[in-house]
């Protein structure tokens, strides 16, 4: 005879259940398991159930992996809720998320934008065209998601992104277009004229950086990833034989590292090339004196003053706290 599991039979149910969600669950799923208010708050008090968001619990354990996160957040949401935007991104793996809080779209435009551990986005136009599961969670399309990054990201984050999906072979222009078409007003034509662009293999969150720089100041945009006689220049203004490297402190902070780049810059030195090192902190404090120096060495007027606000908004704690998370990370 067959051992006879050890659980009653409400439990093993909703074992089977968690098992499919990644040991989560919401309020209304107990419920339909015929579980009632006092059954979820004994479990609650036994530690068998635990609080995920409101309304959404983990089964047996409080640790939880990506996926739980993503799926927990998408339950507290309620119907219609789908993973977007960043974390949407991390989900289809166009690029990396670290950040505290989950980014959830809902088909609405009232409620709350913001809840404790979620960034709530609301779209009266978010249609099932650009909804679909992956790895069983509610998430949207890729054309969708490329969309939203463009109201969250940077340029060069966005176009790393999107080379991202082409490389993994995610990327359907067409199925961009109709995105774009069914939702006016939102960054849809630089979202195209970027897709459309030549591929920027910028090969760190550092080189984005650093491009964003360029941009942001109104420099001329280098070549990105040069080979120079089986060296691969970070950047690179031909004409003016100016190479920019970005070191992080992981890729350059070794001896050998830092001894193989000087002999590299002073080899190139002698066949006329002058190389630039900028470290994370110089990137992320000095902008603005670090674009005078290129702009001087490039002999180009400075035209930066009318790409930049008049004021600049005080950045949010949340935004402060991603940047010095990412300045980290590229050390």
């Amino acid at each position: 005879m067959g051992r006879k599991s050890a659980l009653p039979p409400f439990d093993r149910v909703l074992a089977r259940l968690a098992a499919q969600q990644y040991g989560v669950v919401s309020h209304e799923q107990l419920l339909a398991l015929g579980l009632g208010a006092h059954g979820i708050t004994e479990r609650l008090g036994t530690g068998r159930l635990h609080r995920v968001h409101r309304g959404v619990y983990s089964v047996g354990h409080p640790v939880l992996r990506r996926e739980a996160v993503w799926l927990a957040a998408v339950l507290a949401c309620g119907a219609g809720a789908v993973l977007s935007h960043r974390d949407a991104a991390a989900l289809w793996e166009l690029r990396p998320d670290d950040s505290a809080a989950v980014d959830v779209t809902v088909p609405s435009q009232n409620g709350r934008r913001r809840r404790r551990g979620l960034e709530v986005h609301r779209s009266a136009r978010l249609s099932s065209a650009e909804i679909t599961v992956r790895h069983g969670i509610p998430v949207t399309t890729v054309a969708r998601t490329l969309l939203d990054l463009a109201d969250v990201l940077p340029r060069q984050a966005l176009k790393r992104a999107l080379d991202q999906a082409e490389y993994r072979r995610l990327f359907d222009l067409t199925a961009l277009r109709a995105v774009v078409d069914a939702n006016p007003g939102r960054r849809g034509a630089l979202v195209l004229r970027l897709a459309q662009a030549p591929p920027e293999l910028t090969r760190s969150p550092l080189e984005e950086r650093f491009l964003a720089l360029v941009e942001r100041y109104g420099l001329p945009r280098p070549r990105v990833a040069v080979d120079l006689d089986g060296y691969v220049a970070d950047f690179l203004w031909p004409a003016e034989k100016l190479i920019v490297e970005t070191d992080g402190l992981r890729a350059h902070g070794t001896r050998a590292g830092m001894e193989g780049d000087r002999r590299r810059d002073r080899r190139l030195l002698v066949a006329g090339y002058r190389t630039v090192r900028l470290t994370p902190t110089a990137l992320a404090s000095e902008g603005a004196s670090i674009a005078a120096e290129l702009r001087a060495i490039l002999g180009q007027p400075d035209t930066s003053s009318a790409r930049r606000p008049a004021r600049r908004r005080r950045a949010s704690s949340k935004s402060a706290t991603r940047a010095r998370t990412s300045s980290a990370r590229d050390r």
